[in-house]
């Protein structure tokens, strides 16, 4: 969404606001994933932790993202700096910042226009389904096992991808240094990506992904390309062959890969030798979709499952829709958010897809922030949530080689970790 232009002379602010108090100070023997679900439930994502006002999608509630990761309205962040407005001090974590290096906070502006203009608190619709949602740890007893990132470590994350061979984690994201690769352990092994105008350079990353033999691939909406780095960061390459906002991504075996393109309405095959740098073929296997974005690959039977994201046809009417073609690009199964709502109480916004080591499509759902197993394609669609708590807006998803779920979840700015 593009920025709202404040109308009008802002309401007179109380002398209170001039200096936003302090946060809570957390507890000790609490992790931040603790304090984080605990501040959810008292202020809710949708709240300003400083004047404890609902955001909004324009005006002096518009979510604003602090260099450091937090999150604050237009209106604190204009308070923060005073009448002269050229120093800013996060409340949160001290850092300090002028008031041109604060964005819109992706996220919360896309949650807030899913919900709609009344702006409803986001229900947890898997406690709505008569008992047939998952406890906390799901219905397939997945734990939360490790969470990483978290406020500054990540700033608004957009995808995450795993490396079969190693178990490291290459996240994209919004920081300075576009790409956060995690060891298996949690560990920060390396940051690579710098933010700016060269070849390499990463303008605003979209998707990532991992090929089998070892390359991190990014896209890049920024100069609707696609960039290919080693994991010591160096870039090895970048297509850049007449995509128009080039968005998913999904490796397969043999270390090709699936590209969705958002505006172009088409998915893309490109196979490269990524160790020399060179291109073989950039090949379209799909057309005439409507806003293609997740994109996973099934590692067993090289079926193709995309998500649509359909135009909406009034107010809060937008939708997704999931769709499976087999190997050789047939389509096997289809379903979007009106089909599901028929199986599912409550309606369902898909974010990210991908299939588990048995080959059933998994999706997240920002709606019930949750991960739901929608069955494998000769079975789609049936339904069973695998996450129903804890998630705040998933954005990403993938399987890591020993079947553990990592979950990207750009409410709070982190990697989720879960395992049985």
């Amino acid at each position: 969404s593009a920025a709202a232009r404040p109308q009008g002379t802002p309401a007179r602010r109380s002398r209170a606001m001039a200096r936003p108090a302090p946060p809570r100070q957390r507890p000790p023997g609490l992790t931040a994933a603790g304090m984080a679900a605990e501040d959810e439930g008292e202020l809710g994502l949708l709240e300003c932790r400083v004047c404890f006002e609902r955001y909004r999608l324009g005006g002096q509630r518009r979510p604003r993202n602090l260099p450091c990761g937090h999150v604050l309205c237009r209106g604190c962040v204009e308070a923060l700096g005073g009448p002269e407005r050229r120093r800013l001090e996060c409340p949160f974590c001290r850092r300090a910042f002028s008031s041109g290096e604060t964005t819109d906070c992706l996220p919360l502006l896309q949650l807030l226009e899913v919900l709609g203009p009344a702006g409803p608190s986001i229900p947890s619709a898997l406690d709505r389904s008569g008992g047939r949602g998952a406890a906390g740890p799901g219905a397939a007893g997945l734990g939360l096992r490790l969470s990483l990132g978290g406020w500054g470590s990540l700033v608004n994350p957009t995808g995450v991808a795993a490396c079969r061979r190693s178990g490291r984690l290459a996240v994209a994201h919004d920081g300075k240094k576009r790409i956060h690769v995690f060891g298996p352990g949690g560990s920060c092994l390396q940051q690579f990506g710098e933010r700016g105008d060269a070849g390499n350079d990463i303008k605003y990353p979209l998707d990532v992904t991992v090929t089998s033999d070892g390359h991190v691939v990014v896209t890049d909406g920024g100069d609707c390309s696609v960039k290919a780095f080693d994991f010591e960061g160096r870039g090895v390459l970048a297509v850049r062959e007449g995509f128009c906002l080039p968005w998913g991504l999904a490796a397969t075996p043999a270390s090709e890969v699936i590209l969705t393109d958002s505006e172009a309405g088409a998915l893309y095959r490109l196979m490269a030798d990524f160790k020399t740098g060179k291109l073989k073929k950039c090949q379209m296997i799909q057309s005439r979709l409507i806003s293609p974005r997740g994109v996973a690959v099934s590692q067993t039977s090289g079926a193709v499952v995309v998500i649509e994201h359909l135009k909406a046809q009034g107010p809060n009417s937008s939708s997704t829709r999931v769709k499976i073609f087999s190997a050789e690009m047939d389509l096997v199964g289809q379903m979007d958010s009106f089909g599901l709502n028929l199986i599912f109480p409550s309606k369902i916004y898909a974010t990210a897809v991908a299939f588990d080591k048995e080959g059933h499509v998994v999706v997240t759902d920002i709606c019930s922030q949750a991960v739901i197993c929608l069955g494998k394609p000769e079975e789609f669609p049936i339904f069973n949530p695998l996450i129903s708590h804890g998630l705040y807006y998933p954005v990403g998803l993938t399987y890591m080689a020993n079947n553990s779920l990592v979950v990207l979840d750009s409410g709070d700015h982190s990697v989720k970790i879960f395992s049985s």
